[in-house]
Order: C-alpha cells, then sequence, then structure tokens
C-alpha cells in the first residue's frame, strides 16, 4: 500500500517553494506543482481507466488549499461514475473556436476571483468591448499580430493615452495565455511593450498630460475644516474622517466598527480593502476617535447593529463615491477627496520634520524596492502617531495672522 501523504495546512503549503509536485495531503493524489518561485498550480494524480494521469486544477494561490481539496473530490467522484474530465475538457476546448476575443473571455473568468473588485473585471470587459473586439476580437487568437494591435490602439494613443496603455497590456496578457494553452505560436508577443512597440509608438510620458488630484491649498485647511464640521450629514463626517486619517475614500467609505480599536486608537484595514493588496494600520488622532465617538451606532430590521461606521441610505451599504464629492460641491470646492492626501503630502515635507518614510508609509505607499521592503520588519506606527496627531492639530489651529506678529526691535549698540 502506498505510504499516504502528510496533511498540510495552508500556511505549510505557502511555505513549498522547492521547484518539483509536492503531495499535500487530506484528498488522495493531490499535488502542489512548483515550477518556479513564485509559480505553482495544483495537479490530482489519479487512475482513469487503467492509465495513470494528471489533472490540472488551476493555479496557486488563485486556487486556495480548501478550494483545491473541493475540486479533487469533484473530479474523483466524476471518474468513480465512469466518467473522463480530460477527455470531456479536451472535447469541449475543441469544440470552441479560440478566436481572441474568446480568449479574453476564458482570460478574465479564469482570473476574476483573483481579483480584489468587481470593478477591475469589469474594466477588463469594458476596454476589451470597446477598443479592441471590434478590430480583432473574431480573428483566430494565433492570427493576431502587430498590425491589429497598432490598429486598436494606435489612432487614440495620443488623446487617451492612459487608458491605450492599459488596453495594450490587456491585449498582451491575453495572447501570453493563449501561447500557455497551445492556441497560439509560444514567444513572441506582438503587443509586448519592451523593444518592440516602444520602437513605433511614442512613450506614454511624453503624451500622457494626466494631471495630479486638485490639492486645497496648506493653509486653506484650517477654515475648510471649520465649515466641514459645521455641516450636517454622515458625508460630511466620512470625508472629515478621510481627511484626518489622509487615508483614499474608498477606505473610509468601507470602514467598520469591528476593524477600529477604541481603546488602542488604532483601526486595521485588512489587505482585501487596500489598493495595494497590504493590510495597513492607521492611528487614529483624538479628534478621529471623538468623531467616532458621537457617530450613532445603527442597527437593522432584526435589531443587529450594522458594522458600517459610515452606512448610506439604506444602512447595508457604504456611502456612494460621489457623497463625499457632494459635501465638497455644497463648499463651492472643485477639488476631490483624494486631493486631500497631496494637501497633506505638502504639509508633512514643508512644515514638519518627519522623514519621507513615515509620511509615505501613513499614505499606504511601498517604501523602496522588493529587496528593502522585504528586510523592513516595522511599519514606523509610533512615529506615525505622532506625525498624525500632529496633523490634527494642525488642522484644528488658527494660523497665525500678520496683525499678531509683533515686530522685534533692533538690539542697541
Amino acid at each position: 500500500m502506498p505510504k499516504k501523504a502528510k496533511a498540510l495546512a495552508a500556511l505549510e503549503v505557502s511555505r513549498l517553494t522547492e521547484p518539483g509536485l509536492h503531495a499535500v495531503g487530506t484528498v488522495a493524489g493531490l499535488h502542489l506543482n512548483v515550477s518556479a518561485p513564485g509559480a505553482a498550480s495544483w495537479i490530482l494524480r489519479t487512475t482513469i481507466g487503467k492509465k495513470r494521469s494528471d489533472i490540472g486544477l488551476g493555479s496557486y494561490p488563485e486556487v486556495t488549499l480548501a478550494a483545491a481539496w473541493k475540486r479533487a473530490r469533484e473530479e474523483k467522484e466524476a471518474i468513480k461514475a465512469g466518467k473522463n474530465p480530460i477527455a470531456e475538457r479536451q472535447s469541449k476546448k475543441a469544440a470552441i473556436v479560440w478566436t481572441f476575443k474568446a480568449c479574453a473571455l476564458a482570460y478574465i473568468e479564469t482570473n476574476r476571483p483573483s481579483w480584489k473588485n468587481v470593478k477591475h473585471a469589469q474594466q477588463w470587459e469594458n476596454t476589451l468591448a470597446t477598443y479592441v473586439y471590434p478590430v480583432f476580437g473574431h480573428k483566430h487568437v494565433k492570427d493576431v499580430n502587430t498590425e491589429d494591435v497598432k490598429k486598436a490602439i494606435g489612432q487614440l494613443w495620443s488623446t487617451k493615452n492612459e487608458t491605450m496603455v492599459r488596453v495594450r497590456n490587456r491585449i498582451e496578457l491575453v495572447l501570453s495565455w493563449a501561447a500557455a494553452q497551445d492556441y497560439r505560436p509560444k514567444g513572441f508577443n506582438p503587443a509586448q511593450w519592451r523593444g518592440h512597440l516602444d520602437q513605433v509608438l511614442p512613450k506614454p510620458s511624453k503624451v500622457n498630460k494626466r494631471e495630479s488630484f486638485e490639492a486645497m491649498p496648506i493653509d486653506g485647511m484650517y477654515a475648510f475644516m471649520q465649515r466641514l464640521r459645521n455641516m450636517d450629514g454622515t458625508g460630511a463626517r466620512c470625508l472629515e474622517f478621510t481627511i484626518l486619517t489622509a487615508c483614499r475614500s474608498g477606505e473610509s467609505r468601507g470602514a467598520l466598527w469591528s476593524e477600529i480599536d477604541m481603546d488602542a486608537g488604532t483601526w486595521s484595514i485588512p489587505a482585501s480593502r487596500m489598493k495595494a493588496g497590504r493590510a495597513h494600520r492607521i492611528p487614529l488622532s483624538d479628534r478621529a476617535l471623538e468623531l467616532l465617538d458621537l457617530l450613532p451606532r445603527l442597527v437593522n430590521d432584526d435589531g443587529d447593529e450594522i458594522d458600517l461606521v459610515f452606512p448610506g441610505m439604506r444602512g447595508d451599504k457604504p456611502l456612494s463615491d460621489m457623497s463625499l464629492t457632494a459635501c465638497m460641491r455644497r463648499l463651492d470646492l472643485t477639488a476631490v477627496p483624494h486631493g486631500f492626501r497631496s494637501t497633506f503630502t505638502d504639509w508633512t515635507a514643508e512644515r514638519t520634520s518627519y522623514p519621507a518614510d513615515v509620511r509615505e508609509m501613513a499614505l499606504a505607499h511601498a517604501i523602496g524596492n522588493e529587496t528593502e521592503a522585504a528586510y523592513r520588519r516595522g511599519d514606523l506606527f509610533d512615529k506615525r502617531r505622532n506625525l498624525m496627531n500632529d496633523w490634527a492639530q494642525f488642522l484644528s489651529t488658527s494660523p497665525a495672522k500678520g496683525a499678531n506678529v509683533v515686530p522685534l526691535k533692533a538690539r542697541s549698540a
């Protein structure tokens, strides 16, 4: 009888980095196939009829250990019922005409579980449907060439550069996926930038006219905050909290009471809600805690407390992304909430002596390169707490006026 593999936990699986097949236990024949550092997939090694076969169950970590167990059990049940999963998959693939559009849709569905929000998938679908499918979506993916790519993105490269840069990258990823599936020849990718399209299209930095978010001048913040604090409504309080914490508006609108420790003065945002996909702790100033303490704690129809800190009108969903902007419009401002992060950056750089690392960590930006990040153990939390307290103090302090400055007489000789 073959030796039974030890059942590994999710953490143990994450530590499997040596290239090769690693049995993970729980379901007989389930292995993690590590092909290179950071590249792994699930394989179910089993017998179909009298032949040993390997069945792919998806890439890791997009497919979790628990999901791999589930898929492996389903495949084994199908085999017991007399089915041949490999033959069925090959039959389905042979029946599909793998046009670029078919490949793009398959790529989106494959990666949808790993994308952190539904908007990302929608952006893929919308941009490809608008700019790519009308040009070569109908072509077999093996026949897509450089001229097709240039035709799709070239005319708008200068006028809609930021969008076209994303479209080019998405075309490249779909074509790479298709090559990995043997739907087109491996090797050269007609959508690649370096060493290919960069020779025929201008660099994005030369044509991208994107402007930074309009920001409130540093010395205008006190007057603005006074007006904002006199406004009623959940949107106004959420905007104030956004400014006090220097976070992104989406992070504050989605804030949960379960993420906030009032006693410790800490707001812990999980990786799933962060733009960079990394968990982020924010030290809360006294003013931020006071604001939270004054907020009503709402309950739903069943009498259960709503976890959202800033719920929308219905109570079960966060405020809309326009709620905070609407507050600013009522205060006759044309800027957007994100601009206050720029103001915070300017204030830190021009009015304080805090190091840039502390500021960047407060903004949840990556610091240094990957090597430096790997060796950095702390998140400068104590220093950031001082920074956020000073920021709140600045926002609550009236700037000195020229009339209040007393000129000093020169000392007599």
